[in-house]
């Protein structure tokens, strides 16, 4: 047995360093190290409860919308109010620009980089790939970041800038639309739509929705070559090197529900544990920090009892990362979960067929790109100019409210508690905090962690390539996850 320390790794958000054990040239064992402590959490004590709305973005600078929203949401809640149904439709808007942003960077600056290695020089189709998705260099960025950047006008158009706004509030959003900006709104998310389907898809978006086992995403693909379209790209490389069957976790999933309207989520949400589909109750979350730097390590508790309190000496932690458990269990969070709870057939045929894999998630998060897109040209017809789009209320002198919404990667959470007029406690679990998890206090490790488990090694390889094609399968933002 042989022991390897990969990491720092490049092209992740945040800092991260796994710790591997291999025999037999298959990762046998994994250890996930979050390395940069950030304390946000206990930045916040004490300080006006509106203040969070302008700390907690600050947590990160790719999904700064995504805890904006958690934070104004347990703020709502603790207010008791709800945004009219325009400020509703204009705060997922914002969100979902940020998110399907995220996406489309994940895949073409993080993920699809790892094709061009020179670990895979000798394959007959690396010379297109490489100058097709090459870090940097490749035509690929030419491509998408100026139509990342037009798209993106949305969010500046709603929330005045991104990162950072301050648009979106517990009462809904501060910037109400007209005629004239919902015209305009049509012209850019059309103008997406058209470097979707040209680059991205080669496809019309509806052509992919519709997609509803592995089979007929097969068939898909083969209709064309595979340099048509990034995305019959990446399937035929899935394909070449057996994606579909990598990078499998605990098979148990969770998602908070996405984009709600009307009391209802755009992707519902719940629990699905083996095949079985039951509800979410946010009172199953513990959070377990027996493996990390922190104090009181022998104590679990619920997020509006949590405390983080580092302890860089603690002995059996090996990462800054808490590991949050539901009823127990580890969950994974993001696209995946998302399609699957919501019930999308070609996610769950992919699943049953093999499993969770570096294939099916990254499906999901590019599925999730025509259907979010989708979603968001009905909202625009929605919105009613002249109607309200924002409420106010006073903040109570003791009150919590927890605000559980659905980023990029995944399910995140933040809960609030108030006393005195104060912020007495405030707790956030992100996405990558439940993915990137450490052991618990019964030794069972993370969904990445299990994930990398029977992961090949190659003869030579310092940083193994699966390694780096499983970790970022999960799209890991690292600074969100430890605070």
């Amino acid at each position: 047995m042989t022991r390897r320390i990969v990491g720092p790794f490049n092209r992740v958000e945040g800092d991260l360093e796994v710790r591997l054990e291999i025999n037999d040239s298959r990762v046998t064992e994994a250890f996930v190290t979050s390395t940069l402590y950030r304390g946000f959490e206990q930045i916040l004590q004490g300080k006006d409860p509106r203040d969070a709305l302008v700390y907690t973005p600050r947590i990160c600078g790719i999904c700064s919308v995504s805890q904006l929203s958690a934070s104004a949401t347990a703020l709502a809640e603790a207010q008791g109010i709800s945004p009219p149904p325009n400020g509703r439709i204009v705060s997922n808007l914002i969100l979902a620009t940020e998110n399907v942003a995220d996406h489309l960077t994940h895949f073409y600056l993080f993920f699809m980089p790892d094709f061009a290695r020179s670990i895979y020089q000798d394959e007959a189709w690396f010379d297109w790939v490489e100058t097709r998705f090459k870090a940097v260099h490749g035509t690929a960025h030419r491509d998408m970041l100026p139509a990342r950047a037009e798209f993106m006008h949305i969010a500046g158009l709603l929330a005045g800038k991104w990162p950072h706004t301050l648009t979106i509030q517990p009462g809904g959003s501060t910037k109400s639309v007209n005629k004239a900006e919902k015209a305009r709104l049509r012209g850019l998310l059309s103008s997406f739509r058209r470097f979707l389907e040209r680059v991205v898809f080669n496809a019309p978006l509806e052509s992919f929705v519709e997609l509803k086992s592995k089979q007929e995403l097969d068939n898909w693909r083969l209709k064309s070559a595979p340099m048509d379209g990034d995305v019959r790209s990446f399937l035929f490389l899935s394909s070449e090197l057996n994606l579909e069957n990598m990078g499998a976790a605990s098979g148990r999933f969770l998602s908070y529900g996405a984009y709600l309207n009307n009391g209802v989520a755009s992707f519902k949400g719940g629990v699905l544990e083996n095949g079985k589909m039951s509800s979410f109750s946010p009172d199953d979350i513990l959070e377990d920090i027996s493996h990390a730097w922190l104090e009181d390590g022998d104590i679990s508790r619920h997020p509006y009892d949590g405390r983080t309190m580092p302890d860089a000496e603690q002995k059996s932690g090996y990462t800054w990362c808490k590991a949050p458990r539901l009823r127990g269990n580890v969950m994974e969070v993001g696209a995946l979960a998302r399609q699957l709870i919501d019930g999308h057939p070609l996610i769950q045929d992919m699943v049953s067929e093999a499993g969770e894999s570096v294939e099916a998630r990254v499906v999901a998060r590019i599925l999730e790109v025509a259907r979010t897109v989708l979603l968001m040209e009905r909202w625009i017809e929605d919105l009613q100019p002249g109607e309200p789009f924002h409420v106010t209320a006073s903040t109570p002198d003791e009150a919590q409210g927890a605000g559980l919404i659905e980023a990029a990667r995944g399910s995140l959470g933040h809960w609030l508690k108030i006393k005195n007029g104060r912020i007495e406690n405030y707790q956030v679990i992100a996405p990558t905090t439940w993915n990137f998890s450490p052991r618990d206090a019964n030794g069972t490790p993370g969904a990445l962690e299990q994930a990398l488990q029977n992961a090949p090694v190659r003869a030579g390889e310092k940083d193994p390539v699966s390694v780096q094609h499983i970790v970022r399968s999960f799209d890991p933002c690292m600074v969100c996850t430890v605070h």
